[in-house]
């Protein structure tokens, strides 16, 4: 729906006030955004309008923002509901626009919303709402309930006596109980503030040992549940193990209805506690239960996804090899291990598949096709999955090149996605002619030189560092990931001639579609000389221009701008700086001393602050440069296979893989990552865990212990430092 001026105002408030941001913090954010502004762009170069705020805070104010306009479209649905039904009072319509959240609108909104066939229904229809009337009133004191109600007794109507009829009264009475919004909130309020999640395992389980034995008789306060228990509760329940409940305080809630619903003593007393009892039991509280246990769903799946989102930004932002001639080998048993050699841009040179680990009769040939790989293609590095056969042909690599007199770097990459990858449409437009299995060592070859550029390429969900990722909300977890995505793309830039079009499509404003002309337009005119060349690609506008180039990097372009995060439209101002220090742009570019000599607030204009300049001035100094941490990798024991070779006590170096609510998980070369407590991750007290590890981190650990029947290994960074058998 098209908003009012009134109405954008209205929701800005109200974003203010949920964000705690200033108003013209909001009201800037929100008229960029509307304007079509990114995310990035937004954080990046329009820091004066926002008060400097952050991609988060940004995203914040867009999710809010979003939130409050279908707030405001379902509010019009409603008020023309009622309306219509001519039963909108001054009072409940400005009841229905204050509110601030989608549930409240829908209490206020249930007594009009049209129904299915109650009983309620079914009691108007027999003509008992004249009775329900008079019990409601509570004014009579004296006779009995059923001498009352022998006038509506009907025989004809299915009114047999005056028992059916307050029976039928009263059901007609339970409805408005049930359909009133400060009941229903009420009873939401004491559920949520004072229920407990409940779970008990289901009869055919009650003798088995299964994932889900922590369960089996649990409860806990239902506003405390972590994510990640919650999430494991509801699965268990999925698969039939785990039955669910949540216990109110049924006697206090009872209570509460009972109390609005007696206002004085009348003959009708013990009928109306009995309607109070029906309405909550039969109307209320399985109502109320699907909505907290929905609501307990969507905190998990946020908590969940924040998760994911955080793991995967560490391992996108993971530190990249660099132009490195590398040999991808994506390892295997049967089938054999295929080798896939690179150059130092990605460039895939040649293939073959060696058959080392089936029998000593294969392993002369290996050795000759492998030496022959590195001697020919110069190799400066050697990639090898971390799936089947993974620790296997890191050890063999190492022994042939040692043996052959090379010392090379030998570095396990994680091959999580990289079959997805492989079966794609970006991996067929690449390879068409290649097996799907080469086309996976060439990506691990890639990942070891840039992470960023080649994981972009694959469903995020497909990385594997989330916690339970297919329990959660698919629609939010996609947007939640791809902001990410979008995030570390912009963070540190595309090289603009040589991005391929899955990583183009990540830039600001530009999208699959523009990308995939753009990498047209590329391979047909041959390099971009400048970022402004951009704009001789079809439909690449002036809007896309915009939101885009900044982030977008030429190397040796014909402007040592282009090679930078200054955007163009601040080109001018820096060829000004540059002629007051009396030096050309391209002296000034990459000269920090010359850079030092700037007067910052000689430059302070409309639209351009000090934050603007402070960016200006460090892109300056190190145009080109790349934000993300210097290469390192872990040092797998040789002789550290498999589990059964681990004692504990053991020292180790390992590669964090996963960071949960609970812990890390780190791979150590045995084909079974091991947990790191929470509470072995350091020496202090540690509330978040990703505040002391993150996803890809090289990592010491101890070897707590090593169970290879169940395959559980656990860990303490704690205790590493504290020695330990070699």
């Amino acid at each position: 729906m098209k908003l009012t001026n009134e109405q954008t105002r209205t929701l800005i408030s109200y974003i203010i006030e949920a964000t705690g941001l200033k108003p013209f913090q909001v009201e800037h954010t929100v008229e960029l955004l509307q304007e079509g502004a990114t995310v990035p762009f937004i954080a990046r170069y329009r820091k004066e309008q926002t008060g400097e705020l952050d991609e988060v805070e940004i995203r914040t104010v867009e999710e809010q923002f979003a939130y409050f306009c279908e707030l405001e479209e379902r509010k019009c649905t409603v008020l023309k509901s009622i309306e219509e039904q001519g039963k909108l009072t001054p009072e409940l319509r400005q009841r229905i626009e204050s509110s601030r959240q989608k549930t409240e609108v829908e209490d206020l909104y249930l007594p009009y919303k049209p129904k299915r066939r109650t009983k309620a229904t079914i009691a108007r229809e027999r003509g008992l709402e004249p009775l329900a009337d008079i019990m409601a009133a509570q004014e009579l004191t004296t006779g009995t309930a059923e001498v009352v109600a022998e006038p509506f007794v009907d025989p004809a109507k299915e009114v047999p006596d005056a028992a059916a009829a307050l029976e039928g009264a009263g059901h007609i009475l339970a409805e408005r109980l049930s359909d009133n919004a400060d009941a229903r909130s009420m009873v939401r309020r004491l559920t949520n503030e004072q229920g407990v999640m409940s779970a008990r395992v289901a009869s055919a389980y009650k003798e088995q040992v299964t994932k889900f034995e922590m369960y089996y008789d649990f409860q806990e306060p239902l506003k405390s549940v972590p994510s990640h228990r919650m999430l494991a509760m509801r699965r268990g329940e999925k698969e039939e193990v785990l039955y669910l409940a949540i216990v109110a305080p049924i006697d206090q809630i009872l209570a509460g209805l009972k109390s609005r619903l007696i206002q004085r003593a009348s003959i009708f007393g013990p009928l109306l506690e009995r309607v109070a009892e029906d309405a909550y039991k039969r109307l209320i509280a399985p109502s109320i239960e699907v909505e907290l246990r929905l609501e307990s769903k969507e905190r998990a799946d946020e908590a969940a996804i924040q998760v994911f989102a955080r793991n995967l930004r560490d391992l996108l932002l993971a530190p990249p090899a660099g132009g490195k001639r590398v040999l991808g080998i994506d390892p295997g048993f049967r089938t054999g291990s295929k080798l896939a050699a690179v150059d130092a841009t990605g460039r895939f040179l040649e293939h073959v598949t060696i058959y080392p680990h089936i029998g000593e009769g294969r392993i002369p040939q290996a050795k000759q096709d492998l030496l022959r790989l590195v001697e020919s293609h110069a190799i400066e590095m050697v990639a090898v999955g971390n799936g089947t056969a993974g620790r296997e042909m890191e050890i063999f690599v190492k022994e042939t090149l040692a043996a052959a007199g090379r010392q090379l770097p030998v570095v396990p990459v994680s091959e999580a996605g990289a079959s997805v990858y492989s079966a794609s449409e970006i991996a067929r437009e690449e390879f068409p002619e290649l097996d799907l299995t080469v086309r996976g060592a060439i990506s691990i070859a890639r990942r070891l030189q840039d992470p960023l550029g080649e994981l972009v390429k694959v469903d995020p969900k497909s990385i594997g560092v989330g916690q339970y990722q297919h329990d959660v909300n698919q629609s939010m977890l996609k947007r939640s990931l791809d902001g990410v995505v979008e995030s570390c793309v912009n963070f540190v830039g595309v090289d603009l001639n040589t991005a391929s079009w899955a990583l183009l499509a990540y830039v600001s404003g530009v999208g699959p579609a523009l990308a995939k002309a753009i990498t047209r337009f590329r391979d047909e005119n041959g390099p971009f000389a400048s970022r402004t060349a951009l704009l001789k690609v079809p439909r690449f506008g002036a809007k896309a221009f915009e939101q885009a180039a900044g982030f977008l990097r030429i190397r040796d372009g014909k402007n040592p701008l282009d090679n930078t995060a200054v955007h163009p439209e601040r080109y001018a101002l820096v060829e000004t700086m540059a002629a007051d220090l009396g030096v050309a742009l391209a002296g000034l570019v990459a000269d920090p001393a010359l850079v030092d000599r700037i007067e910052r607030q000689r430059y302070v204009a409309e639209g351009v602050g000090l934050p603007t300049l402070n960016d200006i001035i460090e892109e300056l100094k190190k145009p080109g440069r790349d934000p993300r941490s210097q290469f390192q990798t872990a040092a797998f024991r040789d002789d550290i296979r498999e589990i059964n070779d681990l004692q504990e006590g053991m020292i180790l170096q390992g590669v964090v893989t996963n960071v949960t609510a609970f812990g890390a998980f780190v791979d150590i070369g045995v084909h079974q990552d091991g947990l790191v407590h929470i509470s072995h991750l350091a020496n202090r007290y540690v509330k978040d865990p990703n505040d002391a590890v993150k996803a890809g981190q090289v990592v010491k650990v101890k070897v707590l212990s090593a169970d290879a029947q169940r395959k559980r290994i656990a860990l303490s960074i704690k205790e590493a430092e504290q020695g330990g058998k070699a």
